[in-house]
């Protein structure tokens, strides 16, 4: 059975002064922090919850985060290691699955090549 890939959203919560402070899921340290971060029904420093490939700082990137093969990835590496890529209708070449396409009936094509095919205007 295969594993299906999942998209989780990310909170970013002020800790109230009167309460108990939470464990961080990343680095099982207590957060005293002003702010926390709640992914996957999990508190998180805003520097432990990262994604898995590029180090970035997930909560600075976006409000989801990607999981699939016990990773913890961004946008951009989940489409770059689980997206599907196809080809340009108009040139043929490779389309990144992390690239901005146009699209145009069952088309897909580079932002550069989409143009019309009467006058060549983007």
């Amino acid at each position: 059975m295969q594993k299906r890939e999942k998209s989780f959203g990310i909170q970013m919560l002020s800790v109230q002064p009167d309460t108990k402070p939470k464990g961080c899921a990343g680095c099982n340290r207590k957060i005293k922090d002003r702010y926390l971060l709640k992914a996957l029904d999990k508190y998180w420093h805003e520097d432990c919850l990262k994604c898995a490939c590029c180090d970035c700082r997930l909560g600075e990137v976006g409000s989801t985060l990607y999981t699939k093969a016990n990773l913890i990835l961004c946008r951009r590496d989940y489409l770059r290691l689980f997206g599907v890529t196809g080809n340009c209708a108009a040139c043929s070449k490779l389309i990144p699955a992390f690239e901005m396409v146009m699209r145009a009936k069952e088309n897909v094509y580079h932002l550069d090549c989409f143009a019309c095919q009467l006058c060549n205007q983007r």
